[in-house]
């Protein structure tokens, strides 16, 4: 049973008692809703969000230090920085064959930009196949877990928006052959959308807050409320691969990137990070940059024209690491930023946005047409200057970063389509086969080769079974 007096009581301390306005106006059930939707509010922190981040807009300051950030390159016997990469891939495979390493996408997107009525991670991304993201996924894990002979489990961070369906899809997939008890589903945290002009909570409906994602960085409190850090240290899980959900291309299990991260001298084991050359000044990826010899991410909004167009020696942009959004995590450092006395150590970003809302004198629905409301949103970008040394990897774009948000144009599903293609291209081509290319260099064939054909170029190489030779307009499915 809810009390109702003593919520009242609590709104009205904070102000915030309009949120009851219309309860007697609710059936019994909607009243439920309701009142639980305001007890999982933060009735201590509430107010001074409001102040800091509402009433208030906070100022990015460029920090009076900035430097290039330091990486491991591509190349391990780059004269710019050599190292063991035989040893650290081999430290990662132990890790792995170990039991010490669990997958985590994150996927509480919708599919609404491409065109898709469902989870993002629902949407057929393979040019031949059209397999879904999810699938893509589950035959990397099914692929590795056969190499290392270790299962390797699966988290996946959904939204209150796509839980049901997502779990419904793996269900109906038979979770893709993943064992059923390696694959954990939890929901990602929200937050109430606030008036701008007053900070007051939005409501949506007169039994319903107007609550928003809140933010990729609310994965790694979402992984500690949900029990899914209790779960991995039960399992004896030291490291975290950290996905998101709309690129196809992403290694979900690498194991050089996890061996630097757990066994390089630079690192301290808690937050590593994979980044590509941009492909100009303005590319718009977020920046690794080095501040008071942390390493830390800029946005590409926040860093000034003058640092961004700066080059080196060598004429390579002096800032031109972009972030992929692909990281390590420790289990004990997301478990230490979640049990922090000051509350979840990650900041919150202000976004000024149209928020339908409820009219609190007539009861009518308002439709904006400019932004009248405040939505706060964390990043999990903003933990890596918490850790105590954290390193970054270089990859290549065509390998590594393939991502599908449009229909169409950049970051596409036609443009993911195309590197996909010609990441199998030069797969096959480092195997011994011949390839038709065009006039401007691109792969005249679809080629689509499964996770369980391969997971890296290396495994193709003295098979049998590989055509030798593929003609332009063939399709080829490996």
């Amino acid at each position: 049973m809810h009390d109702v007096n003593a919520l009242a009581a609590r709104l009205q301390s904070i102000g915030q008692e309009h949120l009851l306005r219309f309860r007697d106006e609710l059936t019994l059930a909607q009243q439920a809703v309701l009142f639980e939707q305001i007890e999982a509010l933060d009735f201590e922190a509430l107010p001074g969000w409001i102040e800091r981040y509402v009433r208030s807009r906070a100022i990015f300051e460029l920090p009076e230090r900035i430097e290039p950030p330091v990486w491991y390159p591509r190349d391990s016997k780059s004269k710019r920085r050599s190292y063991d990469a035989s040893r650290f891939r081999a430290i990662g495979e132990d890790l792995i064959r170990a039991g010490k390493v669990a997958a985590f996408c994150v996927a509480g997107g919708q599919g609404t930009r491409l065109g898709w009525d469902g989870p993002k991670g629902t949407y057929p991304a393979t040019p031949i196949t059209r397999k879904p993201l999810f699938q893509v996924f589950a035959e990397q894990l099914l692929a590795a877990s056969r190499r290392w002979g270790r299962s390797i489990p699966l988290y996946v961070m959904t939204s209150p928006l796509n839980h049901q369906p997502t779990v419904q899809f793996f269900e109906s997939h038979r979770f893709f052959d993943l064992t059923r008890e390696d694959v954990m589903f939890f929901q990602q945290g929200v937050m109430p959308s606030f008036d701008r002009a007053t900070g007051r909570i939005l409501l949506a409906g007169k039994g319903e807050l107007a609550l928003n994602p809140d933010g990729h960085g609310g994965s790694l409190r979402a992984l500690h409320r949900s029990g899914a850090i209790d779960d991995m240290t039960r399992r004896g899980i030291e490291h975290i691969s950290y996905i998101q959900v709309d690129n196809p291309h992403v290694r979900v299990i690498d194991p050089l990137f996890l061996g630097l991260h757990a066994a390089a001298e630079d690192s301290s084991g808690e937050m590593s990070s994979k980044m590509l050359p941009k492909t100009g000044p303005f590319e718009k990826l977020g920046n690794f940059c080095r501040v008071n010899g942390r390493t830390t991410i800029i946005e590409y909004s926040d860093l000034p024209d003058s640092l961004a167009e700066q080059r080196d020696e060598r004429g390579d942009l002096r800032f031109g690491a972009g972030s992929l959004a692909i990281h390590c995590l420790g289990v004990e450092f997301v478990r230490r930023l979640n049990t922090a006395t000051c509350g979840f150590a990650l900041p919150f970003h202000r976004a000024d946005k149209k928020v339908a809302h409820l009219d609190l004198d007539t009861g009518a629905m308002i439709e904006p047409s400019e932004p009248n409301a405040v939505k706060l949103e964390t990043f999990v970008f903003d933990a890596l200057p918490l850790c105590e040394s954290s390193i970054v990897l270089e990859t290549d774009r065509v390998e590594e970063f393939a991502p599908i948000k449009n229909l169409s144009g950049v970051d596409s599903a036609e443009s993911s389509r195309a590197l996909q293609i010609e990441r199998c291209a030069r797969w096959l081509e480092a195997a011994g086969a011949k390839v038709p290319r065009g006039a401007k260099g691109d792969c005249t064939a679809v080629i689509e080769i499964s996770p369980l054909t391969a997971l890296e170029a290396n495994d193709l190489r003295g098979r049998a079974d590989l055509p030798e030779s593929i003609a332009a307009g063939d399709e080829v499915l490996l």
